[in-house]
């Protein structure tokens, strides 16, 4: 079966990952993740294979998956928080259209955008989010002006 799951694991504690992403998890042949994701899980997970790649290889970690499931492998690529929301699947549905026999789903998880929320209710002055985006290029003035302004929209919230 040549499937790729692309795996939220949530805010990064086992206990805090959603029953279809462990159970996804579980019934794969082959992790695959950023090297802190993938420490995070790796004992829950026993024979599995486990492949890494470190911070900004996000490219490498998508072909590499999609190279494992050409070889009929289940692919776990997992990520922190939801995949949809500041993850890895639109990265992995764009390299994806050069694998058309490869199949994607994409399993939510829990977005650290909630832990956000929760941090400001208890009094966090200032939140900042990075996306995968800031990993892969620097970001330009548009970018940092985009970033001033939602500073100041989170300040007089």
């Amino acid at each position: 079966m040549n499937k790729i799951y692309v795996v939220g694991i949530g805010p990064g504690a086992y206990e805090k990952m959603t029953i279809e992403a462990c159970e996804t998890l579980k019934n794969c042949d082959v992790i695959i993740g950023y090297t802190v994701y993938v420490d995070l899980v790796k004992d829950h997970f026993p024979g599995k294979t486990f492949l890494t790649t470190p911070m900004r290889k996000e490219k490498e970690r998508c072909v590499m998956a999609f190279e494992e499931a050409k070889k009929g492998k289940v692919v776990s690529m997992i990520c922190s928080g939801d995949a949809g929301v500041y993850g890895m699947s639109g990265l992995m549905l764009e390299i994806g259209e050069e694998y058309p026999e490869v199949e994607v789903e994409c399993v939510p998880g829990v977005t650290a955008a909630i832990g956000g929320a929760v941090a400001a209710m208890n009094g966090a002055a200032f939140l900042c989010y990075v996306t995968p985006a800031e990993h892969l290029a620097l970001p330009n003035v548009e970018d940092t002006k985009q970033g001033i302004i939602a500073s100041k929209i989170a300040a007089h919230a």
